[in-house]
């Protein structure tokens, strides 16, 4: 498990950067993988998944408009994030 503040330095596109499309992708992604590790412990665990959902759902948006606006950036977290696109 990944902190937030390894996960900002991994991918922040400054040296004072925190809340680029880069780094809320990078966020969101150790979210999604945190709880869905804690899924496989509480399976009826109902409200945790709607806020997996939500979170899934927002990452797609962000990679949706990192892709259209700077596609190089999006290759670039796809390979360092190591998500299937």
């Amino acid at each position: 498990m990944k902190s937030k503040k390894n996960i900002i330095k991994l991918l922040a596109t400054h040296k004072d950067d925190v809340g680029s499309t880069e780094v809320q992708i990078g966020i969101l992604s150790e979210k999604i993988k945190n709880l869905s590790e804690h899924f496989k412990k509480f399976k009826k665990d109902k409200h945790s998944t709607r806020g997996l959902t939500k979170s899934v759902n927002r990452r797609k948006k962000l990679l949706q408009y990192l892709s259209k606006n700077n596609p190089k950036a999006y290759s670039d977290i796809i390979k360092k994030l190591n998500l299937r696109k």
